[in-house]
């Protein structure tokens, strides 16, 4: 069935079909559908669309992805299925690695997952197959398989929709965790050093948009955006938001 975008939840509908299509592909899987039922319940109470908090995330994420001497944005099937495009756009930009990790891990998924990827324009794309040889302790998942040239080795790395035990036992590892998670009561968001309380689709193209920009900033400019940005208070300004939206949704003016 074809969109109409005069449909009043058309950019919804959009984003549900990109994921069907994924899923018939092979590379999102059903535990991924569900997954997204729950971010498009918070992403209806963040008015589905990027606030100013995610906008201060985002300028803070890609300032530290630029001054990382190996930068990495890890990739799972949800990930791909929606933001393939500007994952891969976005890695020339900051030059940083991609790596394919997955909870539910095939081999059959991952190869898909990097084609796709590939097709968007990726030279190299790691953790598939024998790549995925490393193994991080404290990850109760396959998961914990990472490619010693990816996940293993990055000092930076830029994750989505993702699993919160993989976060923490990455920062034990001392590495700077950037999350794009729309939920800014999960682990994941929490533990990370910033979190983007945002819809992925939307917040890649801003990520790109912003690296075009921010790549001629010197480093005394990126590090003053870090020094500024705190995520505790950028989370704490999200919940307050979600929170007065739900206090003032039978307004007609907040109805999304």
């Amino acid at each position: 069935m074809r969109l109409s975008r005069l449909h009043p939840r058309y950019e919804s509908l959009r984003i549900r079909d990109k994921l069907v299509k994924g899923f018939k592909e092979g590379i999102v899987v059903e535990h991924g559908l569900l997954a997204h039922g729950r971010g498009e319940a918070f992403d209806y109470l963040l008015g589905e669309r990027t606030q100013d908090f995610a906008l201060e995330a985002i300028k803070a994420s890609v300032a530290s992805l630029l001054l990382s001497n190996y930068p990495l944005i890890s990739v799972n099937g949800n990930f791909a299925a929606l933001c393939s495009r500007d994952i891969v756009r976005l890695s020339k930009l900051i030059k940083a690695k991609i790596e394919v990790n997955l909870f539910h891990r095939t081999l059959e998924r991952e190869k898909k997952i990097e084609a796709l990827l590939i097709k968007q324009g990726a030279k190299e794309v790691l953790g598939v197959g024998e790549r995925a040889k490393a193994k991080i302790e404290g990850i109760a998942s396959k998961r914990a398989k990472v490619d010693p040239e990816g996940i293993l080795k990055a000092n930076t790395i830029l994750l989505a929709l993702e699993d919160g035990d993989r976060t923490e036992a990455l920062r034990k590892l001392g590495k700077r965790i950037i999350a794009i998670d729309i939920n800014p009561l999960s682990r994941t968001a929490k533990m990370a050093n910033i979190t983007i309380v945002d819809n992925c689709v939307r917040a890649l193209p801003l990520m790109v948009k912003q690296a075009k920009v921010m790549k001629t900033f010197d480093k005394g400019e990126l590090r003053e955006i870090l020094k500024n940005f705190n995520n505790e208070k950028n989370l704490s300004r999200a919940l307050k938001f979600i929170s007065f939206r739900l206090r003032n949704l039978e307004r007609d003016s907040w109805i999304a």
